[in-house]
C-alpha cells in the first residue's frame, strides 16, 4: 500500500477512524487481525544446541572418530588428549556464537514505549505495543515514533530519521500528498516511521502499519537468513573432507598389505591407527581459533572490534567494501565550505558584513553547560563558521547589540526563516533560506545573477547553499505578515555547506585500490551529493556509475547484474536495495563487506560476508548484527583490518603448510617402512606428542609473524583457492618426504648397527627435523638469516622449549614410561640432531631455487 500517495479521506476509510479514533470494539478487531505491535523473533537456538553443533564441523568429526578407534584399541591416552582438544575448541566456539546472538533483542528495545492516542474521541496513554492501525496518534519533540504513521498534522515537525535512512539532517514533516509510487522513505515527507525520532513541534496522525508490517518490521524480517560462510571454513570443510577420504583409503591400503604380507591383524590395526593419528592435524583446529583470537585482540589496538573470530581472516578475503556515507566516509556534521558575499551593498555593523551578522543572529542555537552547541545541525555549522572566524565572545557581544524581537519560523512552505531585531533605532529584518525563495523576495532583480551563478556551481559540486538577505524597517506590523516582512531584501550573500570526508578516507580508499579492493557508496542522500563526496575521496572515477534507487527499481536482475561492477555509487537507496546490492555481488562471486551504522543498515551487514558497524554513531542493532564494530568510526580502520586479515590469513597457511608436511613425513614414514623390511617405527603416542607439541608450540607461535611486504600490493585471494595452492602442496610432499627419507636412514642406520634405542632415535630425529622446517617456512621468500632470524623472538622461544621438551621426554624417568621411549647417548643425540638439520638447510635451498625459477619467467 503506497499510504503518501492516498488521501486523508481514503485512509480514514481504510483504517475504519475517525476524528474521534477508534472505539474499544475496533481497537479489539483490530488487534485480534494484527497483533501486537512488536517485532517477532526467530525461535532461538538452546545454549545446549548451540553447543552440540560445535562437533558437526568434518574436521571435529574425523577427530572424533580417530579417539574412539584409539579407545576401542585400547589406546585410552591418546583417546583422552584428542578428546580433550575437541571440547576445548567446542567451547571457544560456542562463547563466541552465544554473546553475538543479540539482535532482535535490541530491535525489541525501540518497541518498549508509552504513547498518546484518540480513543472514543478522548486522549488516553498506552503502551506502544497495544496499537493498531486505525490508531490517531499524538506525536510531541523527544518522542520515538512508535509505528509508522500517515500525518494529519504537523507544526513545525521535524524527525531525524538516521536510523532508518542513514542521514543525520531532520526532515521537515507535512501532510501534503505526494504523487510519486516509488519513493525511498527519506523522500516520505508526509510519513513518520517506527524506531526514528522526533527533535522538534508537534503533530498527530494514523497509525497506518504496525510490528512486522512498518518499515522497521520488514528490516526485522530480512534478518531472518542464515551467516554467509567464511572463505576459511570453506576452505576448512574441503580440506577436512579430502584428508578424510586420504587418510582412510592409505589406512585400509596399509591394513590389506600388511595381511598379505603375513602380519598379525592387531599389529596392523594399531599400524593403522598409528597412520590414522600421524595423518590427522589434532592441533590445527585449535591453532587456527587461537590465531584468529589473537588476531581479534591485536585489532583492539587498532580502533577494530571483532565480534566473531572468523571475521579475521574474512577481512583478507574481502573484493568490495560497501560502505554508508554519513558518519562512515564523512565527518557526521555539516560544516560551512564555501561563502559569497555581495560586496556591492552587504553593509557593515562593528566591522562586520551584515551577511556574517545574519549568520551569527539568523538560528535557535545554544550552548550548553558544557559549552557543547545545541540545536539543528545546519545551524550549528552556521554558528561554528561565525564563532571560527570571530570567536564565541564577538558573537554574544553581536547577540546582546542586536536583541531578537521577533521571527518567522522556518517553514518547509516557505523555505525561509526570518528574525528581526533591534538596530539603530529601526528593525533589521534577516531572512535565511533556500535560494529559490531568496530570488523573488529581493528588491533588486540584478542581484540575482551572482547569487544564482555561485549558486549553479556550488550545487553541482554537491554543496547545500543557503542564501541570506537583509531589510530595515521602521516599526514591527501587528500582525507579523510573511508575505509584508519577506519582501523588498537586499542580498546579503550564501553559504555552501557539505557534511565533509573523513581527512584519511582518500588515502584509505587508494589504498584499497592498490590492494585490488572495490569500494562502493550507499547512501540514501541526493545522488549529486553524493557523487561529489565519491569524486573527492577517489571511490568514483570517470568510467564508473551513480545509480538513484528508482533506477535500481527500474532494472531487472539481468540488467543489474551487467552493471554492478561498474557502480560506485548508490544514491536513495532503501534497506531492501542495499541487501539486493549485497546478494548481485556475491553471485558475482565476490566477498562483501558492509559498512553501516543505523537500523536500515542491518539486514545488508547480516548478508555480507562481513558486517561492519560503526561503534560511536551504530545503533544497537547494527553493532549486533555486524561481525566487527569500528570503535572510532573511521573507514580508514577498516584497511587496517584488511592488512591485519591478510597476515593472519598468510600465518593460517604456514601453519597448514608447517603441520601437513610434519603429518606427511609421518605418514610416509609408517607408510613405507614395512615395504622396506623395517620395523614398526612409531607408537602411536610418538605421533600424538609430535603433532600436538612438535607441531603445536612452535606452530602457535606462527601467528606473530609480521606481514609478507607486499601484503596490500596483492589482489584479495580468489574465493575458491585451496589452501595448497601456490606450491604448498607440492612443499607438503616433497619435503614430507624428504623428512620421512632422513628419518627411514636413521631407523635403518640404528637397527643395522644394533642401537637399542633406535624407535628412540627414529622419534627425536623426526621431531627435531620438524622443528628446523618451522624455522624455515617462517617467510615464503628470502633466507631465512636475511629476513631478520630474530624478528619473531616467540618462535624461537618456542623452538628451543620444545627442543628442552624433546630432551625432557628422552632423559626424564617419568617421561620414559608415559611415552615408552629410552635415554640416548651424547653421541647418538649428536648424530639425531645433525640428521635433522638436513631438512633445514633442503628446505632454504627450495626458496633459492624458487626464487630463480620466477626470476626466469
Amino acid at each position: 500500500m503506497h499510504w503518501h500517495k492516498e488521501t486523508l479521506e481514503n485512509i480514514l476509510q481504510i483504517t475504519g477512524t475517525g476524528t474521534n479514533g477508534l472505539s474499544d470494539e475496533q481497537v479489539n478487531a483490530q488487534q485480534k487481525q494484527w497483533g501486537p505491535n512488536k517485532l517477532e523473533e526467530k525461535k532461538k537456538k538452546s545454549p545446549l544446541l548451540m553447543f552440540v553443533e560445535k562437533f558437526a564441523d568434518f574436521m571435529i568429526i574425523v577427530l572424533i572418530v580417530a579417539a574412539v578407534i584409539a579407545g576401542v584399541a585400547g589406546d585410552m591416552t591418546d583417546a583422552i588428549i584428542i578428546m580433550l582438544i575437541v571440547v576445548l575448541n567446542a567451547i571457544v566456539g560456542f562463547i563466541q556464537e552465544f554473546r553475538a546472538e543479540k539482535a532482535m533483542e535490541s530491535l525489541k528495545k525501540l518497541s518498549a514505549l508509552q504513547v498518546k492516542v484518540i480513543r472514543n474521541g478522548q486522549i488516553s496513554t498506552v503502551g506502544s505495543e497495544e496499537l493498531v492501525p486505525g490508531d490517531l496518534l499524538l506525536l510531541e519533540a523527544g518522542n520515538l515514533v512508535p509505528a509508522d504513521i500517515r500525518l494529519l498534522e504537523a507544526n513545525q515537525l521535524f524527525i531525524e530519521e538516521a536510523t532508518l535512512t542513514g542521514e543525520s539532517i531532520p526532515v521537515q514533516k507535512n501532510t501534503a500528498i505526494l504523487e510519486e509510487e516509488e519513493l525511498s522513505p527519506g523522500d516520505m515527507t508526509n510519513m513518520a516511521f517506527k524506531g526514528t525520532q522526533i527533535t522538534n513541534g508537534r503533530g498527530k496522525g494514523i497509525v497506518v502499519t504496525t510490528g512486522m508490517q512498518t518499515k522497521i518490521g520488514k528490516i526485522a524480517g530480512m534478518l531472518q537468513r542464515k551467516d554467509a560462510p567464511t572463505p576459511l571454513q570453506k576452505r576448512m570443510g574441503d580440506f577436512g573432507k579430502k584428508l578424510s577420504y586420504m587418510i582412510l583409503i592409505i589406512c585400509v591400503l596399509l591394513y590389506v598389505i600388511g595381511m598379505m604380507r603375513g602380519e598379525e591383524a592387531m599389529t596392523m590395526l594399531l599400524t593403522a591407527i598409528s597412520l590414522a593419528v600421524a595423518a590427522i592435524p589434532e592441533a590445527l583446529p585449535a591453532l587456527i581459533t587461537i590465531a584468529l583470537a589473537r588476531g581479534a585482540k591485536k585489532l583492539v589496538s587498532k580502533n577494530v572490534l571483532i565480534r566473531k573470530l572468523n571475521a579475521v581472516e574474512t577481512l583478507g578475503s574481502v573484493t568490495y567494501i560497501c560502505s554508508d556515507k554519513t558518519g562512515t566516509l564523512t565527518q557526521n556534521r555539516m560544516t560551512v565550505v564555501k561563502t559569497a558575499l555581495n560586496t556591492v551593498d552587504a553593509g557593515q555593523f562593528d566591522n562586520i558584513s551584515l551577511f556574517e551578522i545574519g549568520i551569527a543572529l539568523n538560528h535557535d542555537v545554544e550552548e550548553n553547560e558544557s559549552g557543547m552547541l545545541i540545536g539543528d545541525p545546519t545551524e550549528i555549522a552556521l554558528a561554528e563558521y561565525f564563532i571560527g572566524k570571530y570567536g564565541k565572545e564577538k558573537m554574544k557581544q553581536v547577540r546582546e547589540a542586536l536583541p531578537r524581537v521577533a521571527e518567522l519560523p522556518f517553514d518547509a512552505d516557505r523555505k525561509c526563516m526570518t528574525t528581526i531585531h533591534h538596530f539603530n533605532n529601526q528593525f533589521l529584518v534577516i531572512s535565511k533560506g533556500a535560494v529559490e525563495s531568496l530570488q523573488s523576495a529581493l528588491h533588486d532583480g540584478n542581484e540575482q545573477e551572482p547569487m544564482l551563478k555561485h549558486t549553479e556551481e556550488w550545487a553541482a559540486e554537491g554543496v547545500r547553499v543557503i542564501a541570506y538577505g537583509f531589510k530595515t524597517i521602521e516599526s514591527l506590523p501587528e500582525p507579523l505578515d510573511y508575505n509584508e516582512i519577506e519582501t523588498g531584501l537586499t542580498y546579503a550573500g550564501i553559504t555552501g555547506m557539505i557534511d565533509p570526508p573523513r581527512e584519511e578516507v582518500k588515502q584509505s580508499i587508494a589504498e584499497c585500490r592498490t590492494a585490488g579492493i572495490r569500494t562502493v557508496m550507499i547512501t540514501g542522500d541526493h545522488p549529486t551529493t553524493a557523487g561529489s563526496i565519491a569524486r573527492q575521496i577517489g571511490m568514483l572515477q570517470q568510467d564508473e556509475l551513480v545509480v538513484t534507487g528508482k533506477e535500481l527499481n527500474a532494472l531487472s536482475d539481468a540488467a543489474f547484474a551487467d552493471k554492478v561492477e561498474k557502480i560506485r555509487v548508490y544514491a536513495r537507496v532503501s534497506p531492501e536495495q542495499k541487501l539486493r546490492i549485497v546478494d548481485a555481488l556475491q553471485q558475482k562471486g565476490h566477498f562483501v563487506s558492509m559498512t553501516g551504522d543505523g537500523v536500515n543498515d542491518a539486514p545488508s551487514l547480516k548478508a555480507a560476508n562481513i558486517g561492519v558497524a560503526m561503534g560511536i554513531t551504530g545503533t544497537d542493532v547494527s553493532k549486533e548484527v555486524a561481525q566487527m564494530i569500528l570503535l572510532d568510526d573511521n573507514f580508514a580502520s577498516i584497511v587496517k583490518g584488511v592488512k591485519e586479515g591478510r597476515r593472519i590469513y598468510d600465518n593460517i597457511r604456514k601453519f597448514v603448510k608447517y603441520i601437513m608436511t610434519c603429518n606427511s613425513a609421518e605418514i610416509w614414514t609408517l607408510f613405507l617402512a614395512p615395504f622396506l623390511g623395517l620395523p614398526i617405527p612409531l607408537l602411536p603416542i610418538h605421533i600424538l606428542w609430535i603433532n600436538l607439541v612438535t607441531d603445536g608450540v612452535p606452530g602457535l607461535t606462527l601467528a606473530n609473524e609480521k606481514s609478507e611486504q607486499n601484503i596490500m600490493q596483492r589482489p584479495p585471494r580468489k574465493t575458491d583457492e585451496s589452501l595448497f595452492s601456490d606450491g604448498v602442496g607440492f612443499h607438503i610432499v616433497w619435503v614430507g618426504l624428504f623428512m620421512a627419507a632422513v628419518t627411514l636412514g636413521m631407523e635403518a642406520w640404528a637397527v643395522s648397527s644394533g642401537k637399542a634405542h633406535w624407535q628412540t632415535m627414529v622419534f627425536t630425529v623426526l621431531s627435531l627435523s620438524q622443528l628446523g622446517h618451522v624455522l624455515s617456512i617462517r617467510r615464503e621468500k628470502g633466507l631465512v638469516f636475511k629476513n631478520g632470524f630474530f624478528s619473531n623472538p616467540s618462535l624461537l622461544m618456542a623452538v628451543f622449549f620444545t627442543f628442552l621438551l624433546q630432551l625432557a621426554v628422552i632423559y626424564l624417568p617419568f617421561a620414559n614410561k608415559i611415552l615408552k621411549t629410552q635415554p640416548l647417548s651424547l653421541n647418538e643425540l649428536l648424530v639425531c640432531i645433525a640428521a635433522s638439520a638436513v631438512v633445514f638447510h633442503a628446505v632454504e635451498i627450495e626458496k633459492i631455487v624458487k626464487s630463480l625459477w620466477t626470476k626466469r619467467r
